[in-house]
């Protein structure tokens, strides 16, 4: 006999509509643990937006404070590619509050490391445990960044980050300028290549992919310039001393230094303000330099020449000054005289025969009277008289009453020398293919007839700029010693001394502009601070070093065939045209 099948509904051991209750209860227990999930999410989602409400503000400033931007940056090298500026990796120091264990031995051992470490600032910032992120120092150098490695406190680390390298130090510091702690330009080339050239932002020490900036210094020139004014202020016990050597045909400055000297690598020294720069970034009445463009003005207006006779035997009064000469001679001088003696009588003569307005026409066509800028900067805004009368023409003949920065009025003496043409400084290489724009200032006939005064007050006995003189080289030039103003007048025995010189004087190629800020009268200067005393024999020494590394030896400058002017060393005063 066949066994019953066993029912579907009843498990072994159990009774009949235990399961039918247990399968109705199925749904209410799938519900309520739904519900119970829900309002778990529901809490912990209501959580999650009080936190974020109550601390958005936080959140979002630690967040900034971890992202830190910075800039890379071309090269920048010399005319002939070598390096003046590059980007170096670096390390720099951070801390996490929140990590850090004990602040007051961390505060404590870092100032040992970093003796100028603001301890007060860097204790209020490591006591906020809510902030993640807090600089103490930037830019460290690998040693340094070792010696706080093995210092072994927890909460600090470092980022590398890119930080700006000048290998010749203060070489050229005020033309190439500085950087912030971001590696951003602020001042001098540096700057120029923010604005011009163009950065990189990045994010820790990623290199620039961008070819160098090519200026047109020359660093064996600069480094000569920049020690013969050193030795300069040493000799002549000055406070301070500027110079630009400048191509004449094409603008380039070959050098440009200014002492004290500034190193771009330390910001804060350019803030001092006996490191102002000198050749650029300040003006100084420039004395008897001046007289270059007075006499320049008045043969290129046909008003004189070199031979025309000046009766200068009498001091000149006018609004209550006198002027007078330094060495007076006693009686008429030819235009040429009044240069090679540097006559003041003479020079206001010459421009007061213009008359105010034709001589401040004429020092506004020599781009001298508005302002200039270079890819350094802006070039310090020349300080003119408040109205061109008869007295403001009288002491600009000579270079008083009127101030410029010598960068500018080194620009307008060019166009003495070259030609007559209009001269644009710049400080950065010009392509192969540029050309030259051919602005004429002057007449070529005036520049030469300026050639020949400026080579004959060098090769003269009787010239001030007698100890400018490098033989082979056919230098020229022009003595300045400027009085500086003080209160209620100018200061006695404080002088600004300049020499003014081109070479060689029969083709010039460069001009070369040295001054020395309150020279002292000393032993090797017959007891006199007069510019043919000291400024005039610091010009020899710069181009006897610098006419070889120009490529420019001696014997070249006198080569038979040489273009342009002879001058017989014998009778200075006798040339004729090749």
């Amino acid at each position: 006999m066949d066994a019953a099948p066993a029912s579907a509904d009843v498990e072994p051991g159990g009774q009949p509509g235990e399961v039918e209750r247990g399968a109705a209860n199925g749904p209410l227990r799938t519900l309520i643990a739904t519900l119970a999930m829900a309002v778990a999410f529901l809490a912990v989602g209501a959580q999650l937006v009080r936190l974020a409400m109550s601390s958005q503000g936080e959140l979002s400033a630690s967040l900034n404070e971890t992202v830190a931007q910075s800039f890379a940056r071309p090269d920048i090298v010399d005319r002939n590619g070598r390096l003046l500026a590059t980007d170096v990796e670096a390390y720099s120091l951070f801390a996490d509050p929140a990590r850090v264990i004990d602040r007051d031995e961390v505060v404590e051992k870092l100032g040992v490391v970093f003796p100028d470490l603001d301890r007060t600032a860097l204790r209020k910032d490591l006591s906020d445990r809510s902030r993640r992120f807090v600089w103490v120092r930037r830019g460290l150098a690998p040693r340094t960044a070792q010696a706080v490695h093995n210092l072994g406190l927890p909460g600090l680390d470092f980022r590398r980050e890119l930080r700006r390298a000048y290998p010749g130090g203060k070489l050229a510091g005020h033309v190439l300028g500085y950087v912030n702690i971001d590696n951003k330009g602020v001042a001098g080339i540096e700057r120029y290549v923010d604005e011009v050239v163009g950065v990189e932002s990045v994010q820790g020490a990623t290199l620039a992919e961008r070819p160098p900036v090519r200026l047109s210094l020359d660093i064996g020139v600069q480094h000569a310039m920049e020690a013969e004014l050193a030795g300069a202020v040493d000799r002549y016990q000055a406070k301070g001393a500027a110079g630009i050597v400048l191509d004449v045909t094409t603008g380039e400055l070959l050098a440009s230094a200014s002492l004290p000297a500034v190193d771009p690598a330390r910001p804060n020294m350019s803030l001092e303000p006996e490191r102002l720069d000198k050749v650029a970034g300040s003006t100084f009445e420039l004395g008897s330099v001046f007289k270059t463009l007075t006499l320049a003005m008045a043969i290129d207006r046909a008003l004189a020449s070199p031979e025309t006779i000046i009766d200068v035997r009498n001091e000149l009064k006018s609004g209550g000054f006198t002027i007078k000469d330094l060495h007076p001679l006693r009686r008429p001088l030819t235009v040429a005289e009044i240069f090679l003696h540097s006559s003041n009588v003479g020079a206001a003569m010459l421009a007061l025969q213009a008359g105010p307005q034709r001589f401040e026409e004429f020092l506004r066509h020599m781009q001298l009277l508005d302002s200039m800028k270079t890819e350094a900067g802006s070039v310090a805004a020349p300080q003119l008289p408040p109205r061109w009368g008869e007295v403001e023409t009288i002491t600009a003949s000579y270079g008083h009453g009127i101030a410029m920065a010598p960068l500018q009025f080194a620009a307008a003496a060019s166009a003495i020398v070259n030609g007559g043409r209009k001269v644009i400084p710049t400080f950065v290489k010009p392509a192969a293919d540029a050309g030259v724009a051919e602005i004429p200032l002057i007449s070529a006939a005036t520049s030469e007839k300026m050639r020949v005064l400026l080579r004959r007050n060098v090769a003269e006995a009787a010239g001030t700029g007698k100890r400018a003189e490098v033989p082979g080289y056919l230098v020229g030039g022009k003595t300045g010693t400027a009085e500086i103003p003080g209160a209620g007048g100018y200061r006695e025995k404080a002088v600004i001394s300049s020499f003014l010189a081109a070479f060689p004087m029969d083709k010039p190629r460069y001009l070369v502009f040295v001054l020395l800020f309150e020279p002292k009268a000393t032993k090797d200067t017959a007891g006199e601070v007069l510019a043919s005393r000291n400024a005039a024999p610091t010009v020899a020494r710069v181009i006897s070093r610098i006419g070889p590394l120009l490529g420019m030896l001696p014997t070249q400058a006198t080569a038979p065939g040489a273009s342009g002017l002879a001058f017989d060393a014998s009778s200075p005063a006798k040339y004729e045209a090749r």
